[in-house]
């Protein structure tokens, strides 16, 4: 039996967003999460007695990194070396425009393919990993000619950095399709690039493991890499937990809440119960949502800037959990036709107003006064398109309504 892991996308040192910015307490712990992931593949490596990582391309995250993280990553890898461990290294697209890939001499233990592609005997076994790894920042055509065919009566692994057909989020790189892949006749395809866990197939298997470590609330879920077990030719595979940091969506119901102290004890209940939950050792950061139908909507809504420090503090109770940011997806109470107030009118007109074009086109310019203040890379980032500068001045529109409305409708205490 022979045990093989496979990472991908560790995007070393890449900077964790949202609270690395604002909460001192978190920083130290945040931007260090990448690594930490990546020594937890180490230690998981070794725990397993494995025979070989694979690491899938974009180990680092770009251009800007120093020695510091050349100096941790030989450090890491020196462990797997001295436990007699390969590792078998393709570069992404991030990797290719790091110059630490082209500068750093790393222990003996690793092979990086090339851009011409290759395969390589795993030990004294009937195992060979194949690979072919990007040789600039884009690869807008397929890599797959340049795999050699898999070798015959022995186990073939094929290591490649591709976004497949397609996936929302990713520029398209190395482009092919499943079938594509299937047909090469190779056994397991460790793939890498889209940050997401999938396995598209197990006949042969086709796994994408997924970012080890998720970086902000788009990447949310606690994360892994995968474990494979070779046994008389057969593979079999297992998801190994990596991220020390989870990103997590997180609901709490208050309807039919009737005050503020309910409201309140609904959230601690909440939020203790879910960090009561976590393994030991997991830090979770929460994009927390206060959702249902209650007798206090327009208050809470008027006070959204209490509520969500109230939440960051009860969440600071557990030691573990950390509010990265309050939504509000609440429901006023139902209403009748004799409950209708100046308030209900001036809302109303408000939500016409906001669909006319002159006031559109004010709005417009005042959005984009502001974002005239941040880089230009930033503001691409941002707002890539028309469509999405639109939909912007939209929310702004609808979300700075309802604020008026709840001041409005709170100001009665």
């Amino acid at each position: 039996m022979i045990k093989i892991l496979h990472t991908a996308d560790i995007h070393l040192d890449s900077p964790l967003r949202s609270l690395a910015l604002r909460n001192e307490t978190l920083r130290d712990h945040i931007q260090s999460a990448t690594r930490q992931a990546f020594a937890r593949i180490i230690d998981t490596a070794l725990a397993e007695g494995v025979a070989a990582l694979l690491i899938a391309g974009d180990l680092f995250d770009g251009a800007q990194r120093g020695a510091k993280t050349a100096a941790f990553l030989s450090g890491q890898i020196e462990r797997l070396r001295a436990a007699g461990i390969a590792v078998f290294y393709i570069k992404g697209n991030h990797d290719a425009e790091n110059p630490i890939t082209g500068e750093v001499a790393l222990p003996d233990n690793v092979h990086v393919f090339d851009g011409r592609g290759g395969k390589v005997r795993l030990g004294d076994t009937e195992i060979w990993i194949h690979g072919v790894s990007f040789t600039g920042r884009h690869a807008p055509d397929s890599l797959l000619p340049k795999f050699a065919a898999p070798v015959p009566g022995a186990v073939n692994i094929a290591m490649l950095h591709s976004s497949l057909a397609g996936a929302v989020g990713h520029d398209t790189y190395a482009p092919c399709s499943v079938e594509d892949l299937a047909a090469l006749g190779f056994d397991y395809w460790a793939l890498g690039h889209i940050h997401k866990r999938q396995v598209y197939r197990d006949a042969p298997w086709i796994v994408m493991p997924g970012i080890p470590q998720g970086r902000d609330i788009g990447e949310a879920g606690a994360k892994s890499a995968t474990l494979l077990t070779i046994e008389a030719g057969q593979i079999t595979v297992q998801e190994v937990p990596t991220s020390v940091v989870t990103f997590l969506l997180h609901d709490i119901d208050v309807t039919g809440a009737e005050s503020d102290d309910e409201i309140r004890q609904r959230v601690r209940s909440a939020l203790h119960a879910l960090s009561a939950s976590l393994a030991p050792g997991e830090t979770v950061i929460l994009r927390l949502t206060l959702a249902g139908r209650s007798a206090r909507h327009w208050q809470v809504r008027r006070d959204a800037d209490i509520w969500a420090e109230t939440a960051v503090q009860i969440a600071e109770e557990t030691g573990r959990l950390w509010v990265e940011k309050l939504c509000l997806a609440l429901e006023a109470p139902s209403a009748t036709a004799a409950d209708t107030t100046a308030t209900d009118e001036i809302a109303r007109l408000m939500a016409q107003i906001s669909t006319e074009a002159g006031f559109a086109a004010q709005a417009l310019a005042e959005v984009e006064e502001v974002l005239a203040q941040l880089p230009p890379a930033r503001r691409a980032a941002l707002l890539p398109d028309e469509a999405a500068m639109s939909a912007l001045v939209r929310d702004l529109a609808a979300s700075g309504g309802t604020h008026v409305v709840a001041l409005m409708k709170g100001a009665s205490e």
